[in-house]
């Protein structure tokens, strides 16, 4: 079976959860001998060279049935309008060239994105289209009416998660709509996105299937840590729907109980500079640590290095870092408003809104050994039942169910 997948992140060089799911999805596919070809964006000449990296991501996979495809484009993860506004300003002061090649907006980049790929469409071989994210939903309908070949729309978030329900991008929740009721199957990342998708997009359940995501097994150094501090991790982007305002503020009252614990932020995002700030307003900056966007083997540091990982997502539709957190063996706090609460057991679970819970199971987790022993122990062997193969083959039955 041949698919079209169509997303705008992709390791080596990607920014979040979607690339890290990406990776896993189609690695897993090609267990069971499915061809995918990946075509995602890139950026103008200038900056060719960092993209090109992507091209690695075979190499990663020694699998010649992963292909990745480029289209040129400025699109890359979560990008807003107004960061796209300043990267293509950027872009004309130094190629002036760029001005009749790259979109106006944001919006108008992807339209120009999903003619590139209906042009490409028109010449692949393929079964069946798999897109993922809003992004590439528009792409995902030209392909389908230039090939006429079965839609599949993948979610990984929807726009009340990204805005956490105020202020929606009306453009944004539009391209949503239609695309979930142009496609003839969605899948969401858990219940609580697909009952979202339901409720506020007008979509029948039985459209949507719950594809909980996974997460990659691989060897990685055991590193020893030598430190008399205990550290408090939130890796994830600095962004309203993770939450870090909620994790800054149970971080105050922790300090207030323990002044020795240090709390770490491992990402970026547009509240990052806010939160530096509440951090200082609080009296706490000494103990807070911005270590901004890790990837790599730096991301499983983190994690080693880390007593407890917390995310108190506001609207999470599942959640990979916290089953990346109990694979390093680190004890987890997660809110219930996220996915991945639907399907671990060995956390512990706050409502992102409650500091004060947050701050009172920071505290027991560093200070009670029993409880950190636990969690350590029983998490690392549940999130052993995680495999991007069971994920793969939800989607090579939705898609077989397509193309009878």
């Amino acid at each position: 079976m041949r698919v079209l997948m169509l997303g705008w992140e992709f390791p080596p060089i990607y920014s979040g959860g979607l690339g890290t799911a990406c990776f896993g999805l189609t690695k897993g596919l090609s267990h069971h001998n499915v061809h995918v070809t990946f075509v995602m964006p890139t950026g103008p000449s200038n900056v060719k060279g960092e993209y090109v990296n992507l091209m690695v991501a075979d190499k990663i996979y020694k699998n010649k049935k992963i292909t990745i495809r480029k289209v040129q484009s400025i699109l890359v993860p979560y990008l807003t309008s107004q960061a796209y506004d300043q990267e293509l300003s950027l872009l004309m002061k130094k190629d002036e060239g760029s001005k009749t090649l790259y979109g106006r907006d944001l919006f108008d980049e992807v339209y120009k994105y999903s003619q590139r790929i209906k042009l490409l469409a028109s010449t692949e071989e393929f079964d069946i289209i798999h897109a993922h994210d809003w992004m590439t939903y528009q792409a995902g309908i030209k392909a389908k009416e230039i090939s006429g070949k079965p839609l599949v729309l993948h979610i990984h978030a929807t726009e009340f998660d990204r805005t956490g329900g105020h202020n929606l991008n009306q453009y944004v929740y539009d391209i949503e709509r239609m695309g979930f009721h142009k496609a003839d199957r969605i899948l969401a990342v858990s219940n609580y996105t697909k009952n979202m998708v339901v409720r506020h997009y007008g979509v029948s359940p039985d459209k949507v299937e719950v594809v909980h995501n996974a997460v990659e097994f691989k060897e990685s150094p055991d590193y020893k840590i030598n430190t008399t501090d205990k550290l408090v991790l939130f890796l994830g982007r600095i962004t309203l729907q993770k939450g870090p305002d909620y994790f800054l503020e149970a971080a105050k009252k922790v300090f207030d109980m323990d002044p020795s614990i240090k709390f770490m932020f491992a990402g970026s995002g547009d509240m990052e500079p806010r939160m530096i700030e509440r951090a200082a307003e609080l009296g706490i900056s000494n103990n807070v640590l911005f270590a901004g966007f890790l990837k790599g083997e730096d991301v499983n540091r983190a994690y080693h290095m880390a007593d407890v990982y917390v995310m108190p997502s506001v609207s999470e539709p599942f959640g990979i870092t916290p089953l990346e957190a109990m694979k390093s063996g680190t004890p987890v706090i997660i809110s219930r408003q996220s996915g991945v609460s639907e399907v671990i057991s060995h956390v512990l679970k706050v409502d992102f809104w409650d500091v004060e819970d947050i701050a009172n199971k920071i505290l027991a987790v560093v200070h009670y050994r029993t409880l950190n022993n636990e969690l350590k122990h029983h998490g690392s062997l549940e999130v052993k039942k995680f495999s991007w193969d069971i994920p793969a083959e939800k989607c090579l039955k939705v898609y077989q169910e397509l193309i009878r």
